[in-house]
């Protein structure tokens, strides 16, 4: 049986970087993808912990998975056509400029 450990810290990795994504940067692109990146590690949480019974594989588990890596790639290509959208209208996908034309 493979160890949890490893699985788990490129977890807590991965979700350390998307929340920096999220946080930080300020193009909407880039916000996109640290969603994407936060998907993923819950993705690959979920797998992971789905093998830890010796012998057993949950296949639950990964129809699961497989289902939200299809709605995350839906929720993905709505955004990015938002950002398109976006920028088409303002000639921008910063934050920070697209805050001030709120009122």
């Amino acid at each position: 049986m493979v160890p949890l450990e490893p699985f788990l810290v490129s977890v807590g990795l991965m979700f350390v970087i998307g929340l920096y994504s999220l946080m930080v940067k300020r193009d909407m692109v880039r916000i996109l993808i640290g969603v994407e990146i936060l998907f993923n590690s819950a993705n690959l949480c979920f797998i992971a912990l789905s093998t830890q019974v010796p012998g057993f594989v949950d296949p639950y588990a990964h129809s699961i998975v497989m289902m939200a890596i299809v709605l995350d790639g839906t929720v993905i290509a709505v955004g990015l056509a938002m950002v398109m959208n976006v920028y088409k209208h303002y000639k921008t996908i910063d934050i920070r400029k697209l805050r001030r034309l709120k009122w």
